[in-house]
């Protein structure tokens, strides 16, 4: 693979990964499930990512490659863990674009509420698909843009919505007073906090896509702590900034769920020609999560095929140094979102969101018990993680928590039922495969 990915690109790879569906549709469920506590849930959630984000950090720093966490995995775990870390990633890549595809069709409804869901999803995995295999300077620039116009868009909604908190326009908004005016802060209780942080959690996944840049980024030792340090700034500002200030200008239990709840609340404002260019925003957003989970995928079958635990076809890149056949399959496993919009039109979204949590909950754990073992291997690396191992244990009590309210709460079952199924069926493969090779 080459090494075109300059330190602009990683910036904008690790923006792109976490401004997406989870912020622009699904925190407007998590607003309705407990309020606007979810400040403190996005907050809470954002610190336990950052916290991996930066054990990934100092193990691809120390050793950058494409394969990222699977190739760690399987050094510090052994194989059957790289085979698990490797196939759950390339699961979770899969998912992920069904998710932002499908949400991409939603965001089109705002203006063609009649179009079939399934039009939209066809079409966008078209253009995602042909995008990547132009080669890997393309995507770094079509990712750039992609996550630069969303950075644009939620700044200025920012800036707005600071604007008629401090009384421009006529919005009757009377300071902070939304926060605590419609039943308090947390008006469901601890109970409906701690259920909603599973779609908070969601909101995050796909942000370690980062790591696998590593393998085709200029300067690797400077360039991912630098994007990496990047990340809690950003967490706290797109995440908590843009949502808080939305629940300051807009009362949390009017915060709609059918479609983005930024641009709802703008419709709702008054303020359509804003609500119109934001919608065009949400898409873009979607496409630009769609664009990095294709990319990464391509890379983490190609680093199974090459290590032997996929088919060895897969490990092929063509002149352009794209992996174009593990490309060209992943997208036909995506493709299954269209049958999904077909079978269950404004239903597929919630069942594939918990079945992302369930296996970036797998991903997680892998990456702070690989990087545990990294330690203790190697030592310290030259980009350390903060309070290492109290972290890692921190992380991985997070995860179980989370994994604790999917078996509670009914919507998450989905996710719930599928991580162990999922899970043991890969151990029980890599195992017998590592046995096999013996």
């Amino acid at each position: 693979m080459h090494r075109d990915l300059k330190n602009r690109h990683l910036q904008m790879i690790s923006l792109g990964s976490a401004i997406g569906t989870g912020l622009f549709l699904i925190s407007g469920t998590s607003v309705q499930t407990a309020g606007p506590i979810v400040l403190l849930g996005y907050t809470i959630a954002g610190i336990v990512l950052y916290g991996v984000m930066r054990m990934l950090g100092e193990m691809a720093v120390a050793h950058p490659v494409a394969g990222s966490w699977s190739a760690y995995a399987r050094e510090y775990l052994g194989k059957p863990a790289g085979f698990i870390a490797g196939w759950n990633w390339w699961y979770v890549c899969v998912v992920v674009c069904m998710v932002e595809l499908t949400a991409a069709s939603e965001f089109m409804a705002f203006w063609f509420p009649n179009l079939p869901r399934w039009i939209t999803t066809a079409v966008c995995l078209v253009l995602i698909t042909a995008a990547n295999m132009i080669n890997v300077k393309a995507f770094g620039e079509f990712e750039f843009y992609f996550t630069l116009i969303k950075v644009t868009a939620v700044i200025a909604m920012i800036v707005l919505g600071i604007a008629i908190i401090f009384g421009a326009g006529d919005y009757n908004v009377h300071g902070l007073e939304n926060l605590w005016a419609h039943g308090g802060f947390a008006p469901k209780g601890l109970g409906a906090f701690m259920i909603s942080l599973v779609a908070i959690t969601f909101s995050f996944g796909g942000i370690e896509s980062l790591g696998t840049a590593a393998g085709e980024v200029e300067e690797p030792a400077r360039n991912i702590p630098r994007a990496i340090n990047q990340v809690l700034l950003r967490i706290l500002l797109f995440y908590v900034g843009a949502i808080g200030v939305m629940l300051i200008i807009w009362p949390w239990d009017k915060v709609g769920t059918e479609g983005s709840p930024f641009v709802l609340m703008l419709v709702g404002l008054g303020i359509g020609g804003a609500a119109t260019l934001l919608n065009v925003v949400v898409l873009t957003a979607a496409l630009s999560v769609a664009n990095v989970m294709t990319y990464s995928n391509a890379r983490v079958l190609y680093d199974l095929a090459a290590s032997g635990q996929a088919p060895r076809f897969l490990a092929h890149t063509n002149a352009r140094g794209v992996p174009v056949r593990a490309l060209l399959l992943n997208s036909g496993f995506v493709a299954v979102a269209v049958l999904l919009n077909i079978v269950l039109p404004g239903k597929a979204l919630a069942v594939l969101i918990p079945v992302v949590v369930g296996a970036e909950l797998i991903t997680w754990s892998i990456i702070a018990l690989s990087h545990l073992r990294f330690r203790a291997r190697e030592g310290a690396g030259v980009f350390k993680t903060p309070m290492s191992p109290i972290t890692n244990y921190l992380c991985l009590a997070y995860f179980a928590l989370i994994y604790i309210l999917m078996t509670l709460d009914p919507s998450s079952h989905s996710g719930a039922i599928a991580l162990p199924l999922w899970f043991c069926g890969l151990l029980i493969v890599g195992s017998l495969l590592n046995r096999v090779r013996r």
